[in-house]
């Protein structure tokens, strides 16, 4: 299907049509944003601890990661 998304791992797959890929790419590219940028509008500590599932807080790999996957939905646009 033209301007759809599938993500593959194994036998199972994901598919996201094209508008709610690029939804997600910017929510990602925001997260990033919010990630770093310092101020009130910043994520605070708690929210990273929360993100990052019981791993140690990285804000900076999680910014990185969520960057990362919003250029590469991008560019699969």
């Amino acid at each position: 299907m033209p301007g759809s998304l599938t993500i593959g791992h194994h036998e199972s797959a994901v598919v996201m049509g094209h508008a709610d890929a690029a939804r997600l790419a910017t929510v990602l590219a925001d997260l990033a944003y919010l990630l770093e940028v310092p101020g009130p509008d910043r994520i605070g500590d708690a929210q990273v601890a929360v993100l990052c599932e019981g791993r140690a807080p990285d804000r900076a790999e999680l910014s990185g990661w969520a960057r990362a996957l919003s250029s590469d939905l991008r560019g699969r646009l």
